[in-house]
Protein backbone atom coordinates (compact mmCIF):
# COMPACT_ATOMS: atom_id res chain seq x y z
CA UNK A 1 0.00 0.00 0.00
CA UNK A 2 1.39 3.40 -0.95
CA UNK A 3 1.95 6.16 1.59
CA UNK A 4 -1.04 8.05 0.18
CA UNK A 5 -3.46 5.14 0.53
CA UNK A 6 -2.11 4.27 3.98
CA UNK A 7 -2.78 7.86 5.06
CA UNK A 8 -6.33 7.72 3.62
CA UNK A 9 -7.02 4.41 5.36
CA UNK A 10 -5.80 5.64 8.73
CA UNK A 11 -7.79 8.86 8.47
CA UNK A 12 -11.09 7.17 7.62
CA UNK A 13 -10.56 4.38 10.13
CA UNK A 14 -10.47 7.05 12.83
CA UNK A 15 -13.58 8.77 11.43
CA UNK A 16 -15.51 5.49 11.28
CA UNK A 17 -14.55 4.51 14.82
CA UNK A 18 -15.77 7.88 16.07
CA UNK A 19 -19.10 7.56 14.25
CA UNK A 20 -19.99 4.00 15.21
CA UNK A 21 -21.76 4.92 18.44
CA UNK A 22 -23.80 7.59 16.65
CA UNK A 23 -25.27 5.28 13.99
CA UNK A 24 -28.95 4.47 14.28
CA UNK A 25 -31.89 3.53 12.06
CA UNK A 26 -32.83 5.93 9.30
CA UNK A 27 -35.72 8.07 10.42
CA UNK A 28 -39.07 7.78 8.69
CA UNK A 29 -38.90 11.55 8.12
CA UNK A 30 -35.68 11.21 6.11
CA UNK A 31 -37.03 8.26 4.12
CA UNK A 32 -40.21 10.15 3.32
CA UNK A 33 -38.20 13.18 2.19
CA UNK A 34 -36.13 10.99 -0.11
CA UNK A 35 -39.26 9.40 -1.57
CA UNK A 36 -41.13 12.66 -2.18
CA UNK A 37 -38.15 14.63 -3.57
CA UNK A 38 -39.79 18.03 -3.37
CA UNK A 39 -36.55 20.04 -3.12
CA UNK A 40 -34.13 19.42 -6.02
CA UNK A 41 -32.07 22.40 -4.83
CA UNK A 42 -30.86 20.12 -2.01
CA UNK A 43 -28.03 18.02 -3.41
CA UNK A 44 -29.12 14.69 -1.90
CA UNK A 45 -32.65 14.99 -3.24
CA UNK A 46 -31.34 15.99 -6.66
CA UNK A 47 -29.10 12.90 -6.79
CA UNK A 48 -31.89 10.54 -5.78
CA UNK A 49 -34.15 12.10 -8.40
CA UNK A 50 -31.48 11.33 -11.01
CA UNK A 51 -31.33 7.72 -9.82
CA UNK A 52 -35.07 7.32 -10.34
CA UNK A 53 -37.01 4.25 -9.21
CA UNK A 54 -34.45 2.16 -7.32
CA UNK A 55 -36.46 -1.03 -7.09
CA UNK A 56 -34.48 -3.89 -8.69
CA UNK A 57 -31.60 -1.48 -9.47
CA UNK A 58 -28.06 -2.80 -8.97
CA UNK A 59 -25.81 -0.06 -7.62
CA UNK A 60 -22.07 -0.03 -6.98
CA UNK A 61 -21.22 2.49 -4.23
CA UNK A 62 -17.63 3.34 -5.12
CA UNK A 63 -15.88 4.43 -1.94
CA UNK A 64 -18.89 3.69 0.24
CA UNK A 65 -17.40 5.01 3.49
CA UNK A 66 -19.68 4.26 6.42
CA UNK A 67 -22.47 3.12 4.13
CA UNK A 68 -24.98 5.92 4.61
CA UNK A 69 -25.78 6.18 0.88
CA UNK A 70 -25.74 2.40 0.40
CA UNK A 71 -28.21 1.84 3.21
CA UNK A 72 -30.49 4.64 2.00
CA UNK A 73 -30.53 3.20 -1.52
CA UNK A 74 -31.26 -0.27 -0.16
CA UNK A 75 -34.15 1.10 1.90
CA UNK A 76 -35.48 2.61 -1.34
CA UNK A 77 -35.38 -0.79 -3.06
CA UNK A 78 -31.92 -1.17 -4.63
CA UNK A 79 -29.41 -3.99 -4.32
CA UNK A 80 -26.14 -2.33 -3.37
CA UNK A 81 -22.49 -3.38 -3.38
CA UNK A 82 -20.12 -0.99 -1.67
CA UNK A 83 -16.38 -1.01 -1.21
CA UNK A 84 -13.91 1.19 0.61
CA UNK A 85 -10.22 1.19 1.42
CA UNK A 86 -10.90 1.68 5.16
CA UNK A 87 -11.61 -1.55 7.11
CA UNK A 88 -13.34 0.36 9.90
CA UNK A 89 -15.59 2.13 7.39
CA UNK A 90 -16.60 -1.18 5.82
CA UNK A 91 -17.37 -2.59 9.28
CA UNK A 92 -19.44 0.51 10.05
CA UNK A 93 -21.33 0.15 6.75
CA UNK A 94 -22.21 -3.46 7.54
CA UNK A 95 -23.32 -2.44 11.03
CA UNK A 96 -25.46 0.35 9.61
CA UNK A 97 -27.08 -2.07 7.15
CA UNK A 98 -27.84 -4.56 9.94
CA UNK A 99 -29.58 -2.08 12.23
CA UNK A 100 -31.59 -0.79 9.27
CA UNK A 101 -32.70 -4.26 8.21
CA UNK A 102 -31.08 -4.28 4.76
CA UNK A 103 -28.17 -6.68 5.24
CA UNK A 104 -29.72 -8.96 2.64
CA UNK A 105 -29.66 -6.19 0.02
CA UNK A 106 -26.14 -4.94 0.69
CA UNK A 107 -22.62 -6.30 0.30
CA UNK A 108 -19.57 -4.45 1.59
CA UNK A 109 -15.97 -5.16 0.62
CA UNK A 110 -12.65 -3.75 1.80
CA UNK A 111 -10.37 -2.96 -1.13
CA UNK A 112 -8.79 -0.10 -3.02
CA UNK A 113 -10.37 1.12 -6.23
CA UNK A 114 -7.41 0.10 -8.36
CA UNK A 115 -7.24 -3.43 -6.90
CA UNK A 116 -10.88 -4.46 -6.78
CA UNK A 117 -12.53 -6.20 -9.72
CA UNK A 118 -16.08 -7.13 -10.69
CA UNK A 119 -17.52 -9.04 -13.61
CA UNK A 120 -18.56 -7.03 -16.63
CA UNK A 121 -22.20 -5.83 -16.68
CA UNK A 122 -22.64 -6.40 -12.92
CA UNK A 123 -24.34 -3.06 -12.17
CA UNK A 124 -26.87 -0.59 -13.53
CA UNK A 125 -25.34 2.47 -11.82
CA UNK A 126 -21.92 3.43 -10.48
CA UNK A 127 -22.44 5.92 -7.64
CA UNK A 128 -19.91 7.89 -5.66
CA UNK A 129 -20.28 10.62 -3.06
CA UNK A 130 -17.09 12.61 -2.58
CA UNK A 131 -14.78 9.82 -3.73
CA UNK A 132 -13.31 10.73 -7.13
CA UNK A 133 -11.24 13.57 -5.69
CA UNK A 134 -9.51 10.97 -3.50
CA UNK A 135 -8.62 8.92 -6.60
CA UNK A 136 -6.93 11.60 -8.72
CA UNK A 137 -3.66 9.64 -9.27
CA UNK A 138 -5.62 6.61 -10.58
CA UNK A 139 -8.80 8.31 -11.83
CA UNK A 140 -8.40 7.32 -15.49
CA UNK A 141 -7.85 3.56 -14.99
CA UNK A 142 -10.49 3.33 -12.24
CA UNK A 143 -13.16 4.93 -14.44
CA UNK A 144 -12.03 2.69 -17.30
CA UNK A 145 -12.74 -0.37 -15.15
CA UNK A 146 -16.02 1.07 -13.92
CA UNK A 147 -17.21 1.51 -17.50
CA UNK A 148 -16.99 -2.26 -17.91
CA UNK A 149 -18.64 -3.07 -14.61
CA UNK A 150 -21.92 -1.45 -15.68
CA UNK A 151 -24.29 -2.92 -18.24
CA UNK A 152 -24.47 -1.27 -21.67
CA UNK A 153 -26.17 2.08 -21.11
CA UNK A 154 -25.23 1.98 -17.43
CA UNK A 155 -24.99 5.31 -15.68
CA UNK A 156 -22.45 7.23 -13.66
CA UNK A 157 -23.64 9.55 -10.90
CA UNK A 158 -21.08 11.28 -8.71
CA UNK A 159 -21.25 14.18 -6.27
CA UNK A 160 -17.87 15.88 -5.91
CA UNK A 161 -16.13 18.97 -4.54
CA UNK A 162 -14.80 20.99 -7.47
CA UNK A 163 -12.79 24.19 -7.78
CA UNK A 164 -12.25 25.30 -11.38
CA UNK A 165 -11.46 28.94 -10.61
CA UNK A 166 -7.76 29.79 -9.92
CA UNK A 167 -8.90 32.78 -7.88
CA UNK A 168 -11.11 30.63 -5.66
CA UNK A 169 -8.33 28.06 -5.26
CA UNK A 170 -5.97 30.78 -4.06
CA UNK A 171 -8.63 32.15 -1.69
CA UNK A 172 -9.38 28.67 -0.35
CA UNK A 173 -5.74 28.23 0.67
CA UNK A 174 -5.87 31.40 2.78
CA UNK A 175 -9.27 31.06 4.44
CA UNK A 176 -8.87 29.31 7.81
CA UNK A 177 -12.08 27.24 7.69
CA UNK A 178 -11.70 23.77 9.14
CA UNK A 179 -12.72 20.89 6.87
CA UNK A 180 -12.66 17.16 7.57
CA UNK A 181 -10.16 16.49 4.81
CA UNK A 182 -7.29 14.07 4.38
CA UNK A 183 -3.84 15.61 3.88
CA UNK A 184 -3.56 14.68 0.19
CA UNK A 185 -7.06 15.40 -1.10
CA UNK A 186 -8.13 18.43 -3.12
CA UNK A 187 -11.22 19.36 -5.14
CA UNK A 188 -11.40 18.24 -8.76
CA UNK A 189 -9.97 20.66 -11.31
CA UNK A 190 -10.23 21.00 -15.09
CA UNK A 191 -7.81 18.16 -15.87
CA UNK A 192 -9.85 15.67 -13.84
CA UNK A 193 -13.09 16.89 -15.39
CA UNK A 194 -11.66 16.04 -18.80
CA UNK A 195 -10.75 12.54 -17.63
CA UNK A 196 -14.30 12.01 -16.41
CA UNK A 197 -15.72 13.31 -19.70
CA UNK A 198 -13.51 10.85 -21.58
CA UNK A 199 -15.35 7.97 -19.89
CA UNK A 200 -18.76 9.66 -19.70
CA UNK A 201 -19.01 11.58 -23.01
CA UNK A 202 -22.55 12.88 -22.40
CA UNK A 203 -21.57 14.22 -18.98
CA UNK A 204 -24.12 16.56 -17.43
CA UNK A 205 -23.23 18.97 -14.59
CA UNK A 206 -25.44 20.48 -11.91
CA UNK A 207 -23.69 22.88 -9.57
CA UNK A 208 -24.37 23.34 -5.84
CA UNK A 209 -22.85 24.94 -2.79
CA UNK A 210 -22.17 28.61 -3.38
CA UNK A 211 -24.04 30.36 -0.57
CA UNK A 212 -24.96 26.94 0.79
CA UNK A 213 -21.37 26.66 2.00
CA UNK A 214 -22.81 28.50 5.01
CA UNK A 215 -24.82 25.40 5.92
CA UNK A 216 -21.82 24.27 7.96
CA UNK A 217 -22.86 27.04 10.36
CA UNK A 218 -26.63 26.57 9.88
CA UNK A 219 -27.40 22.86 10.16
CA UNK A 220 -26.70 20.63 13.13
CA UNK A 221 -23.39 18.89 12.60
CA UNK A 222 -22.60 16.85 10.66
CA UNK A 223 -24.88 18.72 8.20
CA UNK A 224 -27.96 16.98 9.58
CA UNK A 225 -31.05 18.40 7.85
CA UNK A 226 -33.65 16.29 9.67
CA UNK A 227 -32.06 16.87 13.05
CA UNK A 228 -32.04 20.65 12.67
CA UNK A 229 -34.73 23.04 13.89
CA UNK A 230 -37.41 24.43 11.56
CA UNK A 231 -35.71 27.88 11.29
CA UNK A 232 -32.41 26.21 10.42
CA UNK A 233 -34.07 24.01 7.78
CA UNK A 234 -35.82 27.09 6.38
CA UNK A 235 -32.47 28.88 6.11
CA UNK A 236 -30.84 25.87 4.42
CA UNK A 237 -33.70 25.73 1.91
CA UNK A 238 -33.42 29.47 1.23
CA UNK A 239 -29.67 29.21 0.62
CA UNK A 240 -30.24 26.21 -1.66
CA UNK A 241 -32.93 28.00 -3.65
CA UNK A 242 -30.74 31.07 -4.20
CA UNK A 243 -27.87 28.83 -5.28
CA UNK A 244 -30.19 26.95 -7.65
CA UNK A 245 -30.91 30.19 -9.45
CA UNK A 246 -27.42 31.71 -9.36
CA UNK A 247 -25.63 28.51 -10.38
CA UNK A 248 -27.95 28.06 -13.35
CA UNK A 249 -26.34 31.13 -14.93
CA UNK A 250 -23.44 30.32 -17.31
CA UNK A 251 -21.18 33.00 -15.89
CA UNK A 252 -21.65 31.93 -12.29
CA UNK A 253 -22.12 28.17 -12.38
CA UNK A 254 -18.46 27.28 -11.89
CA UNK A 255 -18.37 29.24 -8.61
CA UNK A 256 -20.20 26.34 -7.00
CA UNK A 257 -18.12 24.29 -4.61
CA UNK A 258 -19.84 21.00 -5.40
CA UNK A 259 -21.06 19.45 -8.64
CA UNK A 260 -23.24 16.45 -9.45
CA UNK A 261 -21.88 14.68 -12.51
CA UNK A 262 -24.14 12.29 -14.39
CA UNK A 263 -24.22 10.52 -17.70
CA UNK A 264 -23.78 7.22 -19.52
CA UNK A 265 -20.52 5.31 -19.45
CA UNK A 266 -18.82 4.73 -22.80
CA UNK A 267 -18.04 1.06 -23.39
CA UNK A 268 -14.40 0.46 -24.30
Amino acid sequence: MTRRWRSETEFFDVVASRLREQVGPLSQVELDRCRKLKRPWLCKEYCIRLLGDLRRTRILDLGCGGGSSSVLFAKLGATVTGFDISPQSVELAAHRAQINGVSGQTTFLCASAEEISFQDDSFDVIWGDGVLHHLIPVLDPVLGKASRWVRPGGRAIFSEPVCLSPTLRALRRHVPVHTDATPDERPLQCAEMEIIRKHVPDLQLRWFNLLARLNRFVLVRPLNYEGSSLPRRFTANALGLVDWGLLSLPGLCELGGNVVLSGTFARR
